[in-house]
């Protein structure tokens, strides 16, 4: 973990422990999160086996998708920034056989999307 807290920021950065904990339904038997961000009410869970996508719906909050996404199925990833003074970001992620972005989330200003780049690119590339 000590490589990943250097590549990682610090601004949306969630506590790895606390996310084990918190979601620890949702890991087979030896699987540890590495990183985890949280975006407003949605979480990224990157673990040694997959990346995972807590998406909590609707405006009471009772709904919530889990995408589970192996880091051998991704294809590619963007990162989109709006510039300098508009810090809202996007991020894409496409899956083998898909056309389409299987993943597209806005990131709000104050998150560190190039950490969140960085780690999704150590945990596809690795």
């Amino acid at each position: 973990m000590s490589f990943l807290s250097g590549i990682l920021g610090n601004a949306s950065e969630a506590d790895a422990k606390q996310i084990q904990n918190k979601f620890k339904e949702l890991f087979i038997p030896g699987e540890e999160v590495h990183a985890a961000y949280v975006l407003i009410r949605d979480t990224f869970i990157f673990t040694d086996k997959r990346l995972i996508l807590v998406d909590v719906q609707g405006t009471s909050g009772k709904k919530t998708e889990y995408l589970s996404i192996p880091y051998k199925s991704i294809k590619y990833f963007s990162v989109e920034t709006a510039g300098t003074f508009d810090r809202d970001a996007e991020i894409k992620v496409w899956v083998s056989g898909d056309h389409s972005p299987t993943v597209s989330k806005q990131i709000k200003k104050g998150i560190d999307i190039v950490g969140l780049q960085r780690t999704l690119a150590y945990f596809v590339m690795n």
